[in-house]
């Protein structure tokens, strides 16, 4: 009987410690099953890496060997280190001249207005990180009112790609006006200083070309680096450029220009051009190089969006028309006597007495179309490349220019830039 209830106390001992044991056997299962999964997992992250790795060596691998296959090793010379950095210092030219001419119907008095900005150089430091002939760069202004610029640029043997925006503005100016009745100049004025509220200039550039003889010329020696020129060459291209501005005054600060303007406030361009052009790298001696390049366009897209506000004053009229409108009403936009435009007449000798009560409001578009637009892409290019180190002197000019009845803009851009940098 005692030995009964004993085996009975032990096996119930026995489950009990079963029981209690149990959750620490399950726990101890799970961390060997986690730490089984964690194990798999980094090794199937490194297998990945691996993978990854692998895959982006083969790519560049096939990127250097192509770069290699598409050149002629006597004339360009492929880097065997892809990557480059650079630091670049940048100066910039902008120059507009706005005209704009009024002309009374009937009698052929005209009042001719002309508005020129030119900013001072606009002075950048930034930088240009890129892999072979492919790279983004940044700028940074130095100077006041410069502006930033973004660029993006892609070469091969056989072609090249650019993509440049830039935003600035500038309250400097001068401009002059003129008043012709018959064959008598009645006023004229030529001034310079500033305006109450700046000009924005807002341009977006884009540029691809084709090379001909890409063997044996590269745009690329003299302009990013990415090759060396060994020997001089040349080459036939062919280029396209799309081209978009905005030339924004339309601040009301500004009402007498926009006035004498015609009331035209702003001005948008889109033009794309084709053209043909030469190009020649010259090479006296290893590791130097000099390019010139020059490309006549013709525009085969050219789209002017002209806006334009209402104003209170029709410059042209005769004096017995004027003191029959009464007070300005700028909530209606209209005069005493129910008119929305009073005639001015053409004389500037007492601007106070009228300019109070000039009114501008209201936004009116016009688009027009036009073709066959004349402009010029000229280039010139220095480098020098010793070790892993070079250096670059460029310099570019576009001109752009178009027109809209009685009203001309022409727009001059250009650059320099300086650079120093390393492969890597």
């Amino acid at each position: 009987m005692n030995y009964c209830r004993r085996e009975r106390v032990l096996l119930l001992l026995s489950m009990m410690t079963a029981g209690l044991l149990w959750p620490v056997k399950v726990a101890a299962q799970d961390a060997t099953a986690t730490d089984s999964v964690r194990t798999e997992t980094r090794a199937e992250a490194k297998d990945s890496t691996k993978t990854l790795m692998g895959r982006l060596k083969q790519v560049q691998a096939y990127l250097d060997a192509k770069a290699r296959k598409k050149v002629d090793p006597a004339y360009i010379e492929v880097p065997a280190k892809p990557w480059r950095v650079m630091l670049r210092s940048r100066a910039s030219l902008v120059d507009v001249t706005y005209e704009n001419s009024m002309t009374e119907p009937g009698t052929g008095d005209h009042m001719d207005w002309d508005l020129h900005f030119a900013p001072p150089t606009a002075t950048s430091i930034g930088f240009w990180v890129g892999y072979r002939g492919t790279g983004i760069s940044y700028s940074f202004p130095i100077t006041k009112k410069s502006g930033r610029q973004f660029s993006i640029s892609s070469t091969g043997a056989k072609y090249g790609f650019n993509f440049r925006l830039r935003r600035f503005n500038t309250d400097e100016t001068d401009y002059s006006t003129e008043i012709i009745q018959g064959d008598e100049v009645t006023f004229e004025d030529h001034s310079s200083g500033k305006i109450a509220e700046p000009v924005w200039i807002r341009s977006v550039y884009v540029n691809g070309y084709y090379v001909f003889n890409g063997r044996r010329y590269s745009q690329a020696a003299a302009y990013n680096q990415s090759v060396i020129q060994r020997r001089s060459a040349g080459s036939f291209l062919v280029g396209a450029t799309w081209y978009q501005s905005s030339f924004d005054f339309s601040d009301k600060a500004n009402k007498l220009f926009i006035f004498f303007g015609n009331n035209v406030n702003r001005i948008k361009l889109h033009q794309a051009n084709i053209g043909v052009g030469y190009g020649y790298n010259w090479v006296p001696f290893r590791g130097f190089v000099v390019n010139a390049m020059a490309m006549p366009t013709i525009s085969v897209y050219n789209r002017v969006k002209v806006y334009k506000y209402k104003s209170n004053y029709d410059f042209f009229g005769s004096p017995e028309e004027v003191d029959d409108y009464g007070e300005w009403n700028p909530e209606t936009h209209t005069w005493a006597n129910g008119k929305e435009q009073k005639p001015l007449e053409m004389d500037l000798t007492d601007v106070e007495k009228w300019y109070g009560d000039l009114d501008l409001w209201g936004d009116v578009e016009d688009v027009t179309y036009s073709m066959l637009k004349l402009n010029v892409d000229l280039r010139v290019g220095i480098a020098y490349n010793w070790k892993d180190w070079f250096v670059g002197l460029q310099a570019q000019f576009n001109n752009f220019n178009y027109t809209k009845e009685a009203c001309k803009v022409n727009l001059f851009d250009a650059w320099a830039r300086f650079s120093l940098g390393m492969r890597l």
